[in-house]
């Protein structure tokens, strides 16, 4: 295995440093069942899931999330 250290990872220019993250990211997402997810997590996201069968419209669209994260009308005082 190559070794590089962190000091010289963050000498790379930040176009190196996003490619260098897409492909760890991209490495991480081709074997999913390697990556454990917790019981509280699991229950939380099935508790999550039957919320929104149980309502589907009760949330915000992704074209009224976008357009009020862009106006801004989402930011706390």
């Amino acid at each position: 295995m190559n070794t590089i250290s962190v000091a010289a990872i963050l000498e790379l220019p930040v176009q190196e440093r996003i490619r260098l993250v897409e492909l760890i990211w991209d490495s991480v997402a081709a074997v999913p069942e390697a990556v454990e997810v917790s019981p509280e997590l699991k229950a939380e996201l099935e508790a999550r899931l039957a919320e929104f069968e149980a309502n589907p419209e009760a949330g915000y669209s992704w074209d009224e999330v976008k357009s009020r994260l862009k106006d801004s009308s989402w930011r706390s005082a």
